[in-house]
C-alpha cells in the first residue's frame, strides 16, 4: 500500500506497457496517438511525447539559455485508450494465463499483444 496525496492505495496492475500505442479519448488533444514513452504507476499517469504539450518559462542560469520550452505532461490513465497492433482498433486490455504466466490480450480480437 502507498500514500499518495494523503490517499492510501494498492499496488495498481499496470496494464500498459511502456512503446504501447494509445489513442487520447479526452482532453485538448482528443482523437491523437502516442506512443507511451513514461509510466508513473503512483500517480496513475503515463508520459505521450507530443501530446499534452505546455509552455514553461525557464529563467537562465550559468551555462544554461533561457526561454519558453515546451514539456509534455502526464496523462491520467483514464483519458487513454490502447490501440491493438494487431487489428488496429481501439481496445481494452484483458489477461490470460498461458504455462503459469499473465499475458495481455486485445478485448477486440482475442489475440496476446
Amino acid at each position: 500500500m502507498h500514500h499518495y496525496q494523503g490517499r492510501l492505495f494498492k499496488n495498481i496492475n499496470m496494464k500498459l506497457k511502456v512503446g504501447d500505442t494509445v489513442k487520447i479519448t479526452a482532453g485538448k488533444d482528443k482523437g491523437r496517438e502516442g506512443k507511451i514513452e513514461k509510466i508513473l504507476p503512483k500517480e496513475n499517469t503515463v508520459v505521450v511525447p507530443g501530446v499534452n504539450i505546455y509552455k514553461k518559462h525557464i529563467k537562465g542560469l550559468q551555462g544554461q539559455k533561457g526561454g519558453v520550452y515546451d514539456i509534455p505532461r502526464p496523462l491520467n490513465l483514464a483519458k487513454i485508450a490502447l490501440i491493438c497492433p494487431l487489428c488496429k482498433k481501439v481496445t481494452r486490455v484483458g489477461v490470460r494465463l498461458v504455462k503459469n504466466e499473465k499475458v495481455r490480450i486485445c478485448i477486440k480480437c482475442k489475440k496476446e499483444i
